[in-house]
């Protein structure tokens, strides 16, 4: 069986400004969507689809998901823009993880936290590397915890 995640599903307070938040921030594209009898957005992002609700709903504190982009930088500077970035979720707006992966998270307009991944924390330019932290400055890992690595390719 081949598994793949199709969409992920997320409120949206103004269906319209969290649209423009994704367009601006992932370069998601909106495309045709079904009429479910109250304002939703579906988004392509590469091969997944973001699928945008509005409805009065607040999101918890650290149920998020994860988007992998080639380039950090313009996805940092969109979300530094729009007084996005999430410094207090996971200990720091940027966050190293073992394999040399670098998270950015970010708060869309409806409050929900979203992870930006690349691989390569010497890709980024010399002002966002001295914000990162890394994970294990907050948290002590053993060899075997050093071992885990998220699905980002290089």
């Amino acid at each position: 069986m081949s598994l793949r995640i199709n969409h992920v599903s997320i409120n949206a307070l103004d269906l319209q400004e969290s649209v423009d938040f994704f367009v601006e921030l992932l370069d998601a594209e909106p495309i045709t969507t079904p009429n479910f009898g109250f304002p939703v957005q579906w988004l392509a992002l590469g091969r997944t689809q973001l699928h945008l609700f509005e409805r009065d709903l607040q999101p918890t504190s650290h149920h998020h998901f994860a988007v992998t982009v080639d380039d950090l930088t313009p996805v940092y500077r969109a979300a530094e823009r729009r007084g996005a970035l999430e410094p207090n979720a996971f200990f720091n707006h940027l966050v190293e993880l073992p394999g040399d992966i670098v998270q950015l998270y970010v708060r869309d307009p409806a409050g929900n936290l979203v992870e930006i991944d690349q691989h390569g924390v010497d890709r980024l330019p010399e002002d966002l590397r001295a914000q990162v932290k890394s994970l294990w400055e907050f948290n002590p890992q053993t060899n075997e915890n050093m071992q885990g690595h998220l699905y980002v390719p290089e």
